[in-house]
């Protein structure tokens, strides 16, 4: 495996070069004692469509899943500080300023990643390992918003507290397997069933390089779990409630190519992922219960490609559906036959690696009626700057 595999998670002029695949966890940076960064961002937002009424026929969707504000807005404030221990164990903390003056907790964990033969522990609260996207922080996306199908099926992405383990598997082929168990208050679970073991997670993760200007990744996940009075958001009615099972499964794909691994002047990012949920239980909507086994998904395919230093221009295309189950018509479960898509386009400049303007025009297709949004954005990075995944 040659250094372009380990290093191509850093596709941004200027960054310095980070061994994370070579490690079972991904470790703070020890310029600091402790590290400190501080993500500010903001949003210009433009809707054909009044926001505050956004929803997906077929889907009982999470609180703050919508596209955003229209207008001028300020994004949530990210704190970060991390810092090692000793020579086995490092913390890190991450808190959400929200403009709403909230606080919230994103991460707060501890990790062990030079445990011998390729073993990393991480326990606390954090996002889980399953899937491509959903342990990346908001400022790291590629899109000044989630896939679709995240935003569906997961609530943006799944955190929750708990344990993981992972462990890179002495071959040639990069290979690495994760473990998780969690308390299951996290969408799409909630009330921490089976005495605070509600959830767990599986994921296999594969890579490795093409060539001298190539690399890719292959992953396969797994989320089982309970909810007990599981509270969602719809726009028409109060919070509804889910009692029963919940299964996601998914695989995703990326494929990354610069000339001779030289990330610094032209490289392209390919990435794909496609979920599957099945739910079966109880939702209780306006006071009336439903017995329902119900299967969603979906997929989105994107493509990044940075033409010249700091400027990048990319495309997206996502869509999510779902099954209509019996009994459910005229309710948030009700899909209606609908399947919903959207077209996105970026372009976005970046002076360094720590500052960052996006421009993102958007077709959506979420509900029966299409919404044409514009996104500006602005995101910058001050003190310490960890590392990307791959």
């Amino acid at each position: 495996m040659n250094k372009y595999f380990i290093n191509a998670c850093v596709f941004a002029a200027g960054v310095s070069s980070v061994p994370m695949l070579v490690q079972a966890a991904e470790q703070p940076s020890s310029s600091y004692n402790p590290a400190l960064s501080l993500i500010l961002s903001g949003t210009y937002g433009s809707f054909s469509r009044d926001p505050t009424k956004y929803a997906i026929p077929g889907f009982s969707l999470a609180s703050e899943t919508g596209p955003g504000d229209q207008g001028f807005k300020l994004g949530e404030s990210e704190i970060s500080m991390s810092a090692n221990a000793d020579d086995w164990f490092s913390g890190v903390l991450t808190a959400s300023l929200s403009p709403e003056n909230t606080v919230t907790v994103e991460e707060a964990f501890i990790q062990a990643s030079q445990l011998p033969g390729g073993l990393g522990v991480k326990a606390g609260h954090f996002l889980s390992n399953f899937g491509y996207l959903n342990s990346t922080h908001s400022h790291t996306w590629a899109f000044a918003d989630t896939a679709l199908v995240y935003r569906a099926l997961l609530g943006n992405n799944y955190a929750d507290d708990g344990v993981q383990l992972r462990w890179v598997l002495p071959t040639d082929l990069y290979t690495e397997v994760g473990v998780e168990m969690m308390r299951g208050d996290g969408y799409p679970f909630g009330g921490a069933t089976q005495n605070g073991n509600g959830a767990s997670t599986a994921r296999l993760v594969m890579g490795g390089d093409v060539g001298a200007s190539n690399s890719w990744q292959l992953g396969l996940s797994a989320l089982r779990g309970s909810a007990a009075g599981r509270k969602t958001h719809v726009t028409d009615t109060s919070n509804e409630l889910f009692t029963g099972g919940v299964g996601v499964d998914g695989v995703d794909f990326v494929w990354k190519w610069a000339p001779n691994g030289n990330v610094t002047e032209r490289n392209l990012t390919l990435q794909a992922e496609y979920l599957q949920r099945h739910e079966g239980g109880t939702y209780t909507i306006s006071s009336t219960d439903y017995a329902v086994s119900d299967m969603q998904s979906g997929s989105y395919l994107q493509a990044v490609y940075q033409f010249m230093p700091r400027w990048r221009v990319g495309a997206r295309q996502d869509q999510v559906q779902a099954n209509t189950p019996a009994g459910v018509a005229g309710t948030s479960l009700d899909a209606q036959g609908h399947i919903a898509t959207r077209q996105s386009m970026m372009v976005d400049y970046k002076r360094t690696e720590f500052s960052q303007i996006r421009l993102q025009y958007s077709i959506d297709n979420s509900n029966l009626t299409s919404d044409n949004q514009v996104l500006m954005q602005y995101v910058l990075s001050l003190g310490a700057h960890g590392a990307h995944t791959y």
